[in-house]
């Protein structure tokens, strides 16, 4: 700028015919207004003057010759960068050292450029895909299977168990009975309806009942005591001649010693020990 002012505002010579700068509506001449108010350059710590050009980033100033990466040297003028711990970089020297790689391709992730992350891996966007129908997954539910990721609709049409009584997809736990796949909430006793995850239940025609439910509609009766004959925990009993017996009720209806394993004889509807029957 050409002197309209008269004298160097800190110097106080004569500006006429200088260059000068403007500061607060002050004027400097060129000398004095470097001394005092040139930046820093902060790679070759010489003063950056009126006349060149200052290039600033976060508080820090540079030459414009003097704006390089860090590693490789080449000029960062108009040109994409990043840093790191205070250093500048061009974005291929900063990928080079610090970017994540691409779970998928193994390429590197570029600064600037959208980076997936998941399960402690990074993905580019475009690399973030169902396995299955390759759409995009983003930020949408997945569910992850011998490493590979799949939106829940084609996991489901792929993998996933449907319950044998709704039909419906099993997303978490289930019940396995007879090699098919139940909810627990539709496992239920063919008679009653309860819920039989967790329970003992008896298998009848590849349906599942509940003791009492199996007990009232098809287990024997106990010719002594009455009560229902089931196969629960191992249980014995003893069949002769379309009757049944509980083990532990099939005794000699004289002297109470148990028949079972041992030899008997009938006497109308009592069984009787050896010794009893014979003494009769």
């Amino acid at each position: 700028m050409t002197s309209s002012h008269t004298d160097c505002h800190f110097c106080l010579q004569s500006l006429r015919g200088r260059k000068y700068a403007l500061r607060e509506e002050n004027a400097y001449c060129v000398p004095c207004y470097d001394s005092l108010y040139a930046n820093p350059c902060e790679e070759c710590k010489q003063p950056i003057e009126c006349n060149s050009k200052d290039l600033a980033y976060k508080g820090r100033h540079w030459h414009e010759g003097c704006f390089r990466c860090a590693k490789c040297h080449r000029s960062l003028v108009e040109k994409p960068f990043a840093a790191k711990d205070e250093v500048l970089l061009c974005t291929e020297c900063y990928s080079d050292e610090y970017s994540s790689k691409c779970f998928h391709c193994q390429k590197t992730i570029m600064p600037g450029s959208r980076k997936m992350e998941f399960k402690g891996s990074s993905w580019h966007e475009s690399c973030f895909v169902c396995q299955y129908c390759r759409q995009p997954l983003g930020t949408k539910p997945l569910i992850t299977k011998d490493n590979e990721n799949y939106c829940v609709p084609c996991f489901e049409k792929q993998f996933a168990h449907h319950c044998y009584a709704c039909k419906k997809v099993i997303t978490s736990g289930g019940v396995i009975y007879h090699d098919q796949s139940w909810h627990k909430e539709c496992f239920v006793c063919a008679g009653c309806k309860t819920q039989l995850s967790g329970q003992r239940f008896i298998s009848k025609d590849e349906y599942p009942y509940c003791v009492d439910c199996f007990s009232r509609f098809y287990a024997k009766k106990c010719a002594i005591c009455k009560k229902p004959i089931t196969a629960l925990g191992g249980a014995k009993y003893i069949s002769f001649e379309e009757r049944q017996w509980h083990g532990e009720c099939f005794n000699c209806a004289k002297c109470f010693v148990s028949l079972v394993g041992q030899e008997f004889l009938t006497r109308q509807d009592d069984i009787l020990c050896y010794e009893c029957g014979s003494a009769s």
